[in-house]
């Protein structure tokens, strides 16, 4: 991974308003010297989220999320730190600076920024032939318009394209010279392993097939999804495969985005959930009849990092998928996994009985159909309820038994605890269960499962089994050291270093500071990347340099964190000697004298002031 030189990251800071950065996922006001809104990172109805573009901090009071810019883009884009200042410096202009011999190669800088130029030139080559006069262009603007029915001004928005029969991307891409690595990698062309890269050694992945480009959260095209037509070549290896999408690149994982989310995100809010389909083409269908916030998964059983990527936009999704079997099942897939990334779902289609398929419900009654749905949509409960027990009068005990357990499973991963005593009485009014010897059973099935998601999570969130940081002196000595720079030299001088516990994460960083204060080599506080190794050190520090500090005398409050730290140090020494003299016994091993000697010591340095000097 390539080196960003620390100036570069310093000026980048300075430069970027952490508001604008924020202000592209979670929506702000006003709130004194700061702003405030929903937290991206958890679920919440009253706002806790709050940044400081002063301090160029934000912090949420509910979670404990807190960081700067470049941490909120690797959050909520899922990137790495390198990745994340490369996409701060794009979007707001800044050149980014690497570190001599240490920065990416042409060949690395990008491969990744190449492959994005390469998809992006690749969709301009095919939605260019998509509009072009000629055989193909007409062919698939007529199969477009009549067979799909949809307008052309979609398909200019989402800017679809066409791949001729007969390749013409390979000589075009050529001309523009990309990089072999870039070739080979893209995922748009089949390439001999180990032959010499030339026009002839190419051939094109996609041909006489209607384009889709697929784009990351970001709007960046990544992949293609590329449908099969009359004009698809009969030596096409997948010629029989309706759908062909691109395979797995550098900037393409498909269990990592959802098509459309780049435009569906904006259009997320209270009232306004995300919906859930199956496909491309009934994603567009939902755009094309005003449908915004519409999102599918590429062609593949939805993940848990698809869940996590849209609850950082919003928690309520609704899913229509077919109502055929295989959709049935891909929702009793999609709905446990759901439950625990904390979203809450409704399901189109669980009443009616009738197949319901998207993209022609929508085309046929467009925007109208979609207000009819949510009239009729089920719970996650209920929509399990019904599917594992679709006739509860008929049902046998074993039948009803069987469904009460697989449904108390999934109320048993639902997060919010207070709601699930509701969906309780929900599924014992559906699997028709009444005795209160069936009701007792049922809260038994769900308590004696383990606690899954929030619950889970925080029990083993800490990797090194810290410990509470939040009543330590060491912590609060950390935060006077950041907040009160001028103190962290003469701290270094008079804490020693085994006086701090370094079990926790406040005595750590604590004593990895000290030494830089120590050393001379403090960064200041604004600029402290290179110090904070991992997630956990970046929101301490964050969350701790986000508070004011209203302190008048922090040097006094600094000396009274050192009197803490050495009586926890030396106290329990000098319990022990007095112990030992306490049963000191002549003929015992001890030397009396030796540890009357140490006690004294002892004493005077805990009866002596703390020795401090902080220079004003």
């Amino acid at each position: 991974m390539p080196a960003i030189k620390p100036s570069c990251v310093r000026d980048l800071k300075t430069r970027v308003n952490l508001v604008d950065v924020v202000s592209r996922v979670v929506t702000l006001k006003k709130a004194g010297p700061s702003f405030r809104g929903l937290c991206p990172f958890h679920q919440e109805k009253s706002p806790s989220f709050n940044v400081n573009p002063d301090k160029g901090f934000f912090k949420c009071f509910g979670c404990g999320k807190a960081g700067d810019a470049i941490t909120f883009v690797q959050e909520t884009e899922q990137l790495s730190f390198v990745e994340a200042i490369e996409a701060l410096g794009q979007r707001f202009n800044i050149p980014i600076e690497y570190e001599a011999g240490g920065g990416p190669t042409r060949e690395e800088r990008s491969l990744r920024n190449e492959l994005f130029e390469l998809h992006d030139f690749a969709a301009d080559h095919f939605f260019n032939s998509f509009k072009s006069n000629n055989k193909t262009g007409d062919f698939l603007r007529t199969y477009w318009e009549t067979q799909r029915k949809f307008p052309m001004e979609l398909a200019d928005e989402f800017k679809i394209g066409a791949a001729e029969p007969v390749d013409t991307l390979i000589s075009a891409v050529w001309k523009k010279r990309f990089s072999e690595d870039a070739l080979r990698q893209s995922g748009l062309f089949f390439i001999r392993e180990g032959a010499p890269l030339s026009l002839n050694t190419m051939r094109a992945r996609f041909r006489g097939r209607l384009m889709i480009p697929i784009r990351d959260h970001q709007g960046r095209v990544v992949a293609f999804t590329a449908r099969q037509t009359e004009l698809t070549p009969t030596d096409d290896p997948a010629r029989e495969a309706k759908y062909v999408n691109s395979p797995e690149t550098p900037i393409f994982s498909k269990g990592h985005l959802l098509f459309n989310l780049d435009h569906a995100r904006s259009h997320v809010g209270e009232g306004h959930p995300f919906l859930m389909v199956e496909g491309q083409l009934d994603a567009l269908r939902c755009w094309q009849v005003g449908i915004k916030t519409a999102i599918a998964p590429q062609g593949t059983a939805i993940t848990e990092s698809q869940l996590q990527l849209l609850r950082r936009y919003h928690t309520e999704v609704e899913c229509f998928f077919d109502s055929d079997a295989a959709g049935q099942k891909a929702a009793l897939r999609f709905l446990p996994m759901s439950l625990q990334a904390g979203l809450q779902v409704r399901f189109f289609g669980g009443r009616s009985g009738t197949k319901l398929d998207p993209d022609l419900l929508f085309l046929e009654k467009g925007a109208a159909a979609y207000e009819e749905l949510k009239k009729t949509s089920l719970s996650g409960i209920e929509f399990a309820c019904r599917a594992y027990l679709p006739d509860p009068h008929q049902a046998s005990e074993r039948q009803r038994a069987e469904a009460t357990r697989e449904v108390a499973e999934l109320i048993n991963l639902i997060q919010d605890q207070l709601a699930r005593p509701d969906q309780v009485n929900v599924a014992m009014r559906l699997l028709g269960i009444s005795l209160s010897s069936m009701r007792d059973e049922f809260f038994a099935q769900v308590k004696s499962k383990k606690p899954v998601g929030a619950a889970a999570a925080g029990a083993s969130a800490s990797p090194s089994k810290l410990k509470d940081v939040h009543l330590t002196p060491e912590l609060h000595l950390l935060y006077l050291c950041l907040h009160h720079e001028n103190l962290g030299k003469p701290l270094s001088h008079a804490l020693p270093h085994d006086w701090i516990d370094t079990s926790h994460l406040g005595g750590l960083l604590l004593n990895r500071f000290l030494g830089e204060f120590e050393q001379d080599a403090w960064p200041g506080r604004d600029h402290l990347d290179a110090l904070l190794d991992n997630p956990e050190e970046k929101a301490l520090v964050a969350s701790l340099l986000f508070e004011e500090s209203n302190l008048e005398e922090p040097g006094k409050a600094a000396t009274e964190g050192l009197r803490q730290l050495r009586a926890r140090a030396l106290e329990p020494r000098l319990r022990q000697i007095e112990l030992a003299l306490a049963t000191y016994a002549a003929e015992s091993n001890i030397d009396a004298i030796s540890l009357i000697k140490e006690r004294t010591k002892i004493q005077q340095q805990l009866r002596s002031p703390v020795g401090l000097s902080v220079a004003v």
